[in-house]
């Protein structure tokens, strides 16, 4: 009884989403191959590759195309000492990674779309080295892929919209 409850339920919903003009936001046309076709340049450094590594992931790259956008990735990063103990030894850090993206097209060089992300999140720092800089690793990997995950939603969105440059303006009506 109660599986036929829940198949009919969830018709009921898919049939009032169609009918809303509800559409996924990858089933828009260029959105998946718009996203592949991303160059990402990161910074040096730790936080910089597992960013490229997330973000390639994210966009599934597309090695064998010629890329259609250059990212410019510029990374900041800052650790935050809490729950300071009697001896003033830190139990927790806070840690905030901001990625600033610009993304330009290709071959022109033309500013196509820049934002930035900010992701926070703490972890636990341990009285072990080990296990203090792997806990600090890990946060830095988390944040890593919280921050591609963000920026990738941003460019779909953005690409499901028409992929409209700053500054563009809307074409002219037609005269009727």
């Amino acid at each position: 009884m109660r599986n036929s409850v829940a198949v009919c339920l969830l018709s009921m919903a898919a049939v009032s989403l169609s009918a809303c003009g509800f559409a996924p936001l990858y089933a828009q046309p260029g959105v998946a191959t718009g996203l592949a076709a991303i160059q990402v340049q990161a910074p040096e450094g730790r936080t910089g590759f597992l960013m490229r590594e997330h973000l390639d992931d994210a966009f599934g790259k597309n090695r064998g195309a010629a890329p259609a956008y250059h990212m410019q990735l510029a990374l900041a990063e800052q650790r935050y000492p809490r729950g300071v103990r009697v001896d003033n030894v830190a139990t927790r850090y806070e840690y905030v990674l901001v990625a600033t993206y610009a993304l330009t097209a290709l071959p022109s060089g033309a500013l196509a779309k820049r934002g930035t992300v900010r992701v926070e999140l703490t972890y636990d720092s341990a009285d072990q080295p080990y296990a203090s800089v792997a806990a600090q690793q890990d946060a830095q990997d988390r944040a890593a892929q919280e921050a591609a995950r963000r920026i990738q939603l941003e460019l779909a969105a953005w690409l499901a919209e028409g992929a409209k440059p700053p500054g563009s303006k809307p074409p002219a009506a037609k005269p009727g």
